[in-house]
């Protein structure tokens, strides 16, 4: 099991988390960006750059992962990929996509797409609150905890 961390956008704060994750349980933990990332020296942490592009990342996150693998993301589209791969999308809010939930997350996703494009001014995510971050962490250490036990 890898984790893949669609890094772009990922927020600092959980960039952070996920590198204490990565060390405590040993796990390989890959960031995916476009830009360069800086991660702390360890064995269980990677920066993979790619190239800049629309969905590059993200294409290059789903080639490379296998069924099983958490892949750390507010992408809708890119967990949807996740799901059908049978692997595990987690986003840096601590909610966990899935199977019964991603249907309902992409045609919101879709809906407020197209209120966008027809001039409709929508707002964008709450900032990150201290409550976000400790659900991110509780979801993952609970997964982590899970996996070991597999």
């Amino acid at each position: 099991m890898r984790i893949w961390v669609d890094a772009d956008a990922c927020p600092g704060v959980i960039k952070d988390i996920l590198f204490r994750a990565a060390e405590r349980s040993q796990v390989m933990t890959t960031f995916v960006a476009n830009k360069v990332l800086y991660v702390p020296p360890s064995a269980y942490l990677r920066a993979l750059q790619v190239a800049k592009g629309f969905d590059v990342a993200d294409n290059e996150i789903v080639a490379m992962l296998e069924a099983g693998d958490l892949v750390i993301t507010a992408d809708i589209p890119l967990a949807a990929q996740v799901i059908e791969k049978q692997a595990h999308a987690l986003n840096p809010r601590g909610e966990f996509y899935s199977a019964e939930n991603i249907r309902e997350r992409l045609a919101m996703r879709d809906f407020m797409e197209s209120l966008r494009a027809s001039g409709v001014e929508t707002q964008g995510p709450n900032a990150m609150q201290a409550s976000d971050r400790h659900a991110f962490a509780r979801q993952l250490d609970q997964f982590l905890a899970r996996k070991r036990m597999d």
